[in-house]
């Protein structure tokens, strides 16, 4: 890990090279924000959430590392309650979080990553936009399992707290509960009335109002499949090439995700990126040194992933 390798997208001596380097913290390291949910106007964005753990995944891979998840994430590190279950609630913040673990072969020292949210907010009050604050850092086994396993048993300890502060309540009074019941019962019938004055409303209207389709946040998964798809289709017809092979590396990038169809997304974009750095001009031309990028990717999918396609075409290479 202390020698600079050349030709590959994260070329740095250290993770905490990459870290630095790549921005994943604030500049005097603390945690940065990320824009994990967005609004009306930008629904069709992709997720940040998932940005740091892309590049460590990447930086890993290209290590000749194998890039898995240890511990998850229980959002302890996150005081206020209300954030915390809008972010446990969302899959990009759910999947980019916790510690990973970098496993290297050989003489390589495997190292370990944690990246957790400490909060979350509304970006601004003209925006619908949420960003989530990641703290990315590298730590030990020891204090890995120190920090996940002691916050699992805290989280543990409150719940029995909660539980036995719970107080039985004072019994009532007979003419207390008459009137209890009473309440009760002239709330229920205003209800009702409501009720029944808003579907004879809803009934009025109901030939002229046109049904609004309500917006659905695409999860990490789709836009993977949905980067994917693009990028194959124009790559194989020819079209919009450049955009083509920027949405296969942005596929490529998200790495490979939980779900039946993770693996093969993950490693067929990762075969469209190298089609795109060893034979698309366009493409390659940004490089200039393109061809071992390549052999790179086709190297992770061969060693990790035992993939034909990228055997075969790491023979036509070289």
């Amino acid at each position: 890990m202390s020698r600079l390798k050349s030709g590959v997208l994260h070329p740095f001596a250290s993770p905490e090279e990459l870290i630095a380097k790549r921005a994943l913290n604030q500049r005097d390291g603390s945690a940065k924000d990320y824009i994990y949910l967005w609004g009306q106007a930008q629904k069709n964005n992709s997720t940040q959430a998932m940005y740091p753990r892309s590049i460590l995944t990447q930086y890993c891979h290209e290590q000749g590392g194998k890039f898995s998840l240890l511990y998850r994430s229980n959002f302890n590190a996150v005081a206020d309650l209300a954030q915390r279950k809008r972010l446990s609630t969302n899959r990009g913040v759910v999947q980019g979080s916790g510690a990973y673990q970098c496993r290297m072969d050989g003489l390589a020292e495997s190292w370990i990553v944690s990246i957790e949210p400490v909060s979350e907010r509304q970006v601004d009050k003209t925006s619908q936009n949420r960003s989530v604050r990641l703290l990315t850092k590298l730590m030990s086994a020891t204090e890995a399992r120190n920090f996940y396993l002691a916050a699992n048993k805290n989280t543990v300890a409150t719940q029995k707290k909660t539980a036995a502060s719970i107080k039985t309540p004072v019994t009532k009074s007979t003419n207390e509960l008459k009137e209890s019941a009473r309440k009760e019962q002239e709330r229920k019938e205003l209800e009702r009335k409501e009720l029944e004055r808003k579907e004879l409303e809803k009934k009025q209207i109901a030939t002229r109002v046109v049904p609004v389709r309500a917006s659905v946040v695409e999860t990490p998964q789709q836009q993977q499949m949905k980067l994917y798809v693009a990028a194959r289709r124009d790559i194989n017809s020819g079209k919009n090439l450049n955009n083509a092979c920027n949405n296969a590396q942005r596929a490529y990038n998200y790495g490979k995700l939980q779900g039946t169809e993770g693996t093969r997304v993950y490693t067929e974009s990762g075969m469209l990126v190298a089609r795109c750095l060893n034979g698309i001009p366009a493409y390659a031309n940004r490089f200039p040194n393109a061809k071992t990028q390549a052999k790179r990717v086709l190297q992770n999918l061969s060693n990790n992933y035992n993939h034909s396609g990228a055997k075969n075409m790491l023979r036509q290479i070289k």
